[in-house]
């Protein structure tokens, strides 16, 4: 467990370049992945500036495995398991680095992964959130992402409207945005990512990384992604936003078309799982929902 775990930090950087970036790690209840996600950090050819860790209550062995790796890593404890926003955010607040990279403790980053990411920012210097491609594996076996799911660049708000397309595993952040466009939402304990990059998307392009530099894995059980309603989050996430002024006319018009077709999809779902009144009240607000009103 943590191959790397005894490694001298000041050696490690000896390796490449310091990239002033803080690594933030939410983990919960993972203490075998995390500490294969802390070891591809500390495999990379440039080292971050510091690597923060913030086990968010976790009551298996992640705090022992934690231990190991001495002062190589920062750790931040939660008393208490209040969700991957939280744990997120905690790390934002104390991270000393110029720019956010966040890794999930279920995926991997390749030994390359910060070295071309500064070089991305050195020759974009007006950029201040980009990500790279990714590699999936599903179930230990490796898949090909579908067309709708490859990445854009530029401006992305309306396609992000749809599904989440920025991976949290893969996407570096200038610290200062955060300042702008807030935290993450801890009143959602799903899609928290689709509402952040919704919040940034509609004022800021994102910049892309055409190279596969991160592993992302699922299909195992605890995904929040798994979960079955997260269209009543997305519409949550989307109301908000409308609410907030932050919009365009014509974000606007793009994020009420999309309300719409979520609202009447969630309907349909609430339907076939006998949710009678649910579904009645997410059919009205298909149908209510007029630019007007924001």
């Amino acid at each position: 467990m943590g191959t790397l775990a005894n490694s001298d930090p000041f050696a490690m950087k000896m390796k490449g370049e310091t990239a002033d970036v803080t690594v933030v790690i939410p983990t919960w209840n993972r203490a075998r992945s995390v500490v294969e996600a802390i070891d591809s950090v500390l495999a990379q050819s440039a080292a971050p500036r510091e690597i923060l860790v913030v086990d968010d209550g976790s009551t298996d062995d992640t705090v022992a495995a934690l231990e190991n790796y001495g002062d190589t890593i920062r750790v931040l404890r939660l008393e208490n398991n209040r969700g991957v926003s939280a744990a997120r955010n905690r790390g934002i607040e104390a991270a000393a680095g110029r720019y956010i990279a966040f890794l999930d403790s279920d995926d991997l980053w390749l030994s390359r992964k910060l070295e071309v990411q500064m070089a991305y920012v050195r020759e974009h210097p007006e950029s201040r959130i980009h990500q790279t491609d990714e590699i999936w594996i599903r179930n230990g076996v490796r898949v090909n992402p579908g067309k709708r799911h490859q990445k854009p660049e530029g401006w992305i708000f309306e396609p992000s409207l749809h599904l989440c397309l920025i991976s949290p595993s893969a996407v570096m952040i200038e610290k200062r945005l955060f300042d702008e466009v807030g935290l993450f939402d801890e009143r959602f304990p799903a899609c928290e990512d689709y509402d952040m990059w919704l919040r940034i998307t509609c004022r800021f392009p994102v910049g892309l990384v055409r190279q596969a530099l991160i592993v992302k894995r699922g299909g195992h059980s605890d995904q929040l992604s798994r979960l079955p309603v997260l269209d009543k989050y997305r519409i949550e996430s989307i109301r908000n936003l409308l609410k907030s002024g932050m919009l365009s006319d014509a974000q606007v018009r793009a994020a009420v078309d999309v309300l719409r077709v979520k609202c009447a999809i969630y309907a349909t779902g609430c339907r076939k799982r006998g949710r009678l009144a649910e579904a009645e009240r997410y059919l009205r607000m298909a149908r209510g929902f007029d630019e007007s009103c924001f």
